[in-house]
Parts: C-alpha cells; structure tokens; sequence
C-alpha cells in the first residue's frame, strides 16, 4: 500500500501507534514520553522529543522517512542539523544509518504497529479516485457540531489570511486605516474583473488629496474619473466638461498622473458593473460619509452597515452607464448583495485586523455578523450542498472556500479536522 511521509509525521505526532509493543529494529523497547515538536521547516522533523529506549532516556530529535535509505538519499550524514537525532522512525527499514561516531541511529519500523482500520481508513481516503474532494462520500455524515466548530474555525483561519494583504497596505500607508479602507473597498467596487485596476486607481494619489475634497461630489467624481483615465478624450457633455475641467486643476495642484485607461475592462460585463457607475457609486459613498472607517468600528448590527452603504451614483449616471453610453432612467443604487459583497471582503477583515493589532480581538461580533448574511452562491459551495453541507449563511460560504481551497485542493487531509475524523471513526469506537 502506497504510504507518504505526511502520514508517518501524522502518526508520530498524535501517537496512533501500538505503543506499548514497540521496539526498534534491534529489539530495544521504546516509550514515547513526549513526540516533540513538529517542525515544518528544514531540519529533523520533529524537535525536543524525550523517549526511553532500552531503559534509558533519551532527549532529542527525530526524523522520519519511508525507508531508512532516505537518510543517505537526502545527504543528512552531510548535515550536523540531524547529529542530535536519538530515533530514526521508518515505515520500511531497509538499511542501517550511522552517526559521524560510526555507532547506529536507533530504528523504529512502524508498519507493523499501526491499526488495521486506520490504515484502511487512510486507504480509502487518500487512495481513491477524487472528482471534487476526497471525502465526498463521507463528508455528509460527520457530526454536526463538529463540523460547525471546525467552519467556525476555518472562517476566522480565511479573515487572517486577508490580515497579510492588509498589514502591507498599513505599512505603505503609514497606519492610515482609512487610506487602507478606502483601497480595500475601491478594489471590491472593481469585483473580480477589475478588482486589480480599481486598487491600482486608489494607489495612485495620497489619500489625503480625496480627504479634501469630499466636501464636494464633483470633485471627488473629477479626482477618481481623472484618475481612473476616463477623462483623457475629449467627449461632448455638460457633465463631462465639469469633470475635466475640475480634473485639469486637480492635476496641476497635486501633481496627479493617471492609470492606464485600458486597465478598465468592460466586455461581458453587465452594465451594473460597468466600472464607470462603479467609480461614480464609490463617489458617493465618500462624499456622503467622512471619516468611514471610524463610523464602521462603532455599527452594532447589520442594518446599519447596510444603511451605512447605501448610495446611489449622481444624477448623470440615473440614464447613463458611461459618458458615451445613454440608458433607460432609473436609480442606479448598490445593491444589498453587492453591500454583502464590500462586508465579506472589506469590512470584517478589516475590523479583525484593527482589533487584532489593538490587542482586543473580539472574534464573536464579526461571527455574528457574518452569519446574518445570506449565502454566497458559486460551484464550490453548490457542490458541497450536493454533499449535505448546507450553506445557510455567509461564515459558511466563506468557510467552504477556505476548506476547498486551502486543504482539498492542496490534499492536506491529515490537517483537516473533518480528515481526522474519518481517519479515526471506527479506531475510536472500538
């Protein structure tokens, strides 16, 4: 049966071994007083192990491999990280390894101590045919509140994540939180397509020069369409004049240099995104809240973020998608999905953030937020559905993702608690 080394380190780790029959290859008893500590960067795989081998108590590393050759294999003779391994555990021992001392490592060949079932288990796992996941099959079935808790997790695991992209923008801007809300939600009034051009728009000038003129919508629509390179050609238009005209003194005053217009992509979206009404939408929002990121830490419930997100783009934009593109009228407001949209994505992993680097993480406002949101609906989270893994709000949409992305997709079942769980089930009951 095919075995990898995630699997022995697993194995270690957690001590799913006969424990009290072991004996290395010499035929010394062996106890596992402490397995140590696992390391996942270079050097013996796990640190600080204490055991007694043969009476005698050993303190040290440990290192694992398929078969006892590996040693030689990966040059570890050649490296004094592992002079201070006192076992040498192997599925397979097939040769013996010596120290720079000339006397042998001690060897623990672990295939005869492991459970037939959870060797089966593993089997049935990871040796299988996978069309989405490798527990399809058993997923549905695993205890509710295990699986809440584990979601749970996964989900607070997904906003720490977005923490690194944060942390950068912090830094480049000097801790300016609201500089660094303000190019979070540009990016997501861009969405996926233009996600990248609408944060490179809000990089390309202080924000401080949009903190001056939010006393004015003008202004603001001539700095971001100024900016964004929609002013560059000459179109007929009152309003499009007004804003070139505004854009032409901006520019002069603050030094402005506009992005590349053709970063803005329109093709086979609907014209609810057209990033034009996205950018007079965005508009809005600054004109109609100063100091945004401080109004967000003090909303108590959901509504208000909502009531907090509600805009509409100016009055041009009620019969219009672009400058040059005349529609039927009507109110061209962002819509409550698309407000979930900038909380999933902006607003939560912000607040985690600030709340983290102020030594006051308050996990259980965000999770309660996040669950009065609807479900996202994408193909991943309708496959999981197809599996009895109901998505019923928005932590567990978010939460599905985090699972397929970062542990089905990457196999790290052995990490997972739903993997563990199917690996132990019928060990555990006996």
């Amino acid at each position: 049966m095919k075995i990898n080394e995630d699997f022995l380190h697993y194995l270690w780790k957690h001590k799913y071994l006969s424990l009290n029959q072991l004996q290395t290859t010499e035929g010394l008893e062996v106890t596992i007083l402490n397995p140590g500590e696992h390391n996942l960067n270079s050097g013996p795989d796990f640190f600080n192990a204490k055991l007694i081998i043969g009476g005698q108590t050993w303190a040290g590393n440990i290192e694992i491999h398929l078969k006892s050759s590996d040693w030689y294999i990966h040059h570890h003779e050649e490296d004094t990280a592992y002079d201070n391994v006192i076992l040498h555990v192997v599925w397979q021992h097939d040769t013996e390894i010596y120290r720079a001392t000339n006397n042998t490592i001690p060897a623990l060949e672990i295939k005869n101590y492991v459970d037939s079932q959870l060797l089966k288990n593993y089997r049935n796992l990871f040796l299988k045919p996978i069309s989405f996941i490798s527990c399809e099959n058993e997923i549905g079935n695993i205890d509710s509140f295990v699986l809440d808790n584990w979601l749970e997790r996964l989900y607070v695991e997904r906003l720490c994540k977005r923490s690194e992209f944060i942390s950068g923008l912090l830094k480049k801007t000097k801790n300016d939180w609201e500089a660094v809300l303000f190019q979070l939600l540009s990016k997501n009034f861009g969405l996926k397509v233009n996600g990248e051009a609408f944060l490179t728009l809000a990089g390309s000038f202080d924000f401080n020069v949009l903190r001056s003129l939010q006393h004015e919508l003008v202004k603001i629509e001539a700095l971001l369409f100024g900016q964004a390179g929609f002013l560059e050609k000459n179109t007929e238009g009152q309003y499009f004049n007004i804003l070139k005209k505004e854009y032409d003194f901006l520019r002069t005053k603050y030094h402005l240099q506009p992005v590349e217009n053709k970063q803005f992509m329109f093709f086979r979206l609907r014209p609810v995104n057209f990033p034009t009404l996205r950018i007079a939408q965005l508009a809005q929002l600054y004109f109609k809240h100063k100091n945004l990121f401080s109004k967000i830490l003090e909303v108590e419930n959901v509504n208000d973020f909502y009531h907090l997100f509600s805009v509409e783009a100016s009055c041009f934009w009620q019969d219009h998608y672009s400058f040059n593109s005349p529609s039927k009228k009507y109110i061209k407001k962002v819509s409550r999905s698309f407000i979930d949209l900038l909380l999933i994505n902006t607003v939560f992993p912000l607040i985690f953030q600030y709340h983290k680097t102020q030594g006051k993480l308050d996990n259980i406002k965000i999770l309660q937020f996040i669950q009065e949101l609807k479900p996202e609906k994408n193909s991943i989270t309708d496959k999981f559905s197809s599996f009895g893994i109901a998505a019923g709000n928005a932590l567990r949409t978010q939460a599905l993702l985090q699972l397929k992305h970062e542990y089905c997709d990457k196999h790290l079942c052995l990490e997972c608690v739903v993997g563990n769980k199917l690996l132990r089930s019928e060990k555990e009951q006996r």
